[in-house]
């Protein structure tokens, strides 16, 4: 499976969109599909914001038309055929009327340059929240998928930053366009064969833009992976949880390295692709010179014919200068545009996957405390992992106002479990019932509201003190604060908080300035006061001591007994003297359930669980 080079077959960073194949009409095709989903996202972002901008941009537009015909009118008295002493009184109100028409092209500018400012920053909050709400509202198994996690990614850290800047050069290239259009229409009133004319100036330079675009999706393939990679390394070798391993490790030349295997290839790769993509856009220039030349020799001849005269020859000459620059602007924002079409793309398909992959809940209401919980041949496997099965065959109940514990080896399923007890997870098959209620029944919302998680690594909120533990009930009416700090003395949490600079105040965030970092023991004792905040009937507590010293695992294990009273819990734990007074204790291995019962029962047979209990007895230096 891996090459000499000990690298594998398929590196996991070698994820990207096949753009090699893409000829010029899917590039166009690729260009529109960019543009079309970014003008719905404006509309819906700053519509009034939008549609100024669009009106300001016609305004310009048409205010160049204008100047173009009043520059002729200016050409015409200024040539030979005027008297110099007419000149005074003839030019006084055309240039009067050319002054006004530069002054409404200006004042249009400013309109619009106004209204960008304030579209482009709504339409990335927008992306942002978009991005942030479909993450939220997808199916936790979800995030055990590797390539809907790697799709989440890719459209959380590139499709939002390049949405931003597709809006900039869309509303660049409206302009561009605009004016483009304007002195078209300009050279098409003076004279039609002029739009003509100019055309030859057109053509190549818009082959050589479309050449360079096909150039660069046919190298994206091996930009992005190399891009990629280089990324991740990096990411990893300026974070501040892994500083101290590379440290201790002494990997940092290590880690260097990998960055460079990466990022050397990549900079010789883009050096190559955007040479081969600047003689491409050189032909264009040059052919278009070529072609600029005909269209001069053309006004020439038109001149010697009679067609055109003087004041006419050189507003047209004004008239191409200014379109030429206009389209070669507008080129090279729709050019920007198709390049980053492919990460515009992977933002639209995540936001369509996020939702194919919500799993809506039933109508029914579940009761506020269930009087039974049961499983009956329950199995689960994780998404991309189809050969390995995580639990099979569960079969069990909890009663309630009990307190039962999942116990077993590491990987035996125990975390898996809970999660499906909770509905946080679908069983691929059998059935889990809540007062004979299956739980696809069950509004997912209002179960949700029944179940207080706390689990082995909880979140480290970047807030206050305050804001980490009202996280656990964040809608919970407690104006004075009183259920927040009793929930922290069950807890045994607020010496901690009473120690801090700050107290409930503090910023618990090491990344921002007056920040402060607790102790993982100190962070699991606001995550049981957060899950006590909630007061949930279903209290599943998943390793909720690991960090904690024996004195403090005491303290917080008299809270819980405190909590659990008239309550459904699930403890999940690998210290098996901690689960001596469930009224339930089921022994996990291997994803399957092979002993259930009391303490005193699963010690009476003797099997698993005796054996480990006596194991973990002998190491501690206590007896069963």
């Amino acid at each position: 499976m891996a090459h000499d080079s000990g690298q594998i077959q398929s590196p996991y960073w070698r994820i990207a969109t096949d753009a090699s194949a893409l000829d010029l009409g899917a590039i166009l095709m690729r260009l529109a599909g960019a543009i079309r989903p970014v003008v719905v996202m404006a509309r819906q972002a700053a519509p009034k914001a939008m549609h100024l901008l669009v009106a300001s941009q016609l305004v310009s537009a048409a205010a160049a038309v204008w100047g173009l015909l009043l520059l002729k009118q200016v050409l015409t008295v200024l040539l030979p055929g005027v008297a110099a002493t007419d000149w005074g009184a003839q030019l006084l109100p055309i240039g009067a009327l050319l002054l006004l028409a530069h002054l409404m092209k200006v004042g249009a500018h400013a309109v619009g340059l106004s209204a960008q400012a304030q579209l482009v920053p709504k339409v990335r909050h927008l992306a942002d929240d978009q991005i942030l709400a479909a993450s939220l509202s997808i199916d936790l198994v979800a995030f055990d998928d590797p390539h809907f996690f790697d799709r989440m990614q890719r459209a959380r850290d590139r499709g939002a930053l390049h949405i931003e800047r597709v809006t900039v050069c869309l509303a660049e290239a409206l302009s561009a366009l605009l004016s483009v259009v304007a002195a078209s229409l300009a050279l098409l009133w003076l004279h039609p064969l002029l739009l003509f004319a100019m055309l030859m100036a057109f053509i190549p330079e818009g082959w050589a833009a479309l050449a360079a675009a096909r150039l660069h999706y046919s190298g994206m393939d091996r930009t992005i992976a190399l891009t990629r990679h280089a990324r991740m390394i990096s990411e990893l070798a300026t974070s501040r949880d892994a500083a101290a391993e590379i440290r201790a490790c002494q990997a940092q030349e290590y880690v260097l390295d990998q960055h460079r295997r990466s990022a050397i290839p990549l900079q010789e790769h883009l050096t190559t692709q955007s040479t081969l993509e600047a003689r491409t856009l050189l032909r264009g220039r040059l052919l278009s010179l070529l072609g600029l030349l005909l269209t001069f020799g053309c006004l020439a001849a038109m001149l010697h014919a009679g067609w055109l005269n003087l004041a006419l020859a050189g507003t047209a000459i004004v008239a191409i200068q200014v379109t030429t620059s206009a389209f070669a602007q507008c080129l090279r924002m729709l050019h920007e545009i198709s390049e980053r079409a492919l990460y515009v793309d992977d933002y639209h398909d995540f936001l369509e996957l996020a939702k194919a992959q919500r799993t809506m809940g039933g109508n029914m209401l579940p009761t506020l405390q269930p009087h039974e919980i049961v499983l009956e041949d329950v199995g689960f496997h994780y998404p991309g992992m189809m050969g390995r099965v995580a639990l099979k065959d569960i079969s069990l109940s909890i009663q309630a106002g009990q307190t039962v514990a999942l116990v077993g080896e590491n990987g035996s399923g125990k975390t898996t479990l809970a999660k499906l007890i909770s509905g946080l997870y679908k069983p691929t098959n059998g059935t889990i019932r809540w007062d004979d209620c299956d739980l696809h029944q069950l509004q997912t919302e209002a179960l949700r509201d029944r179940i207080s998680i706390v689990l082995q690594h909880p979140l480290r909120w970047p807030g206050t003190v305050r804001d980490n533990i009202r996280l656990g009930q964040p809608t919970r009416h407690d104006p004075m604060d009183e259920a927040l700090h009793q929930a922290a003395v069950r807890a045994q949490a607020i010496d901690v908080i009473e120690g801090l600079p700050d107290g409930w105040g503090c910023l618990l965030s090491r990344e921002f300035i007056g920040g402060h970092d607790l102790s993982s023991g100190q962070w699991q004792r606001l995550a049981v006061a957060r899950g006590i905040f909630r007061d949930a009937p279903l209290v599943i507590w998943d390793e909720p001591t690991a960090p904690l010293d024996a004195k403090a695992e005491h303290a917080v294990f008299q809270s819980l007994r405190e909590l659990g009273r008239g309550r459904t819990v699930v403890l999940i734990t690998h210290r098996l003297a901690s689960v001596r007074e469930a009224d339930r204790i089921f022994f996990l291995k291997g994803g399957r359930l092979v002993e259930q019962g009391t303490h005193t029962e699963l010690m009476q047979y003797g099997c698993a669980y005796a054996e480990l209990y006596r194991l973990q007895a002998r190491n501690n230096g206590t007896s069963g």
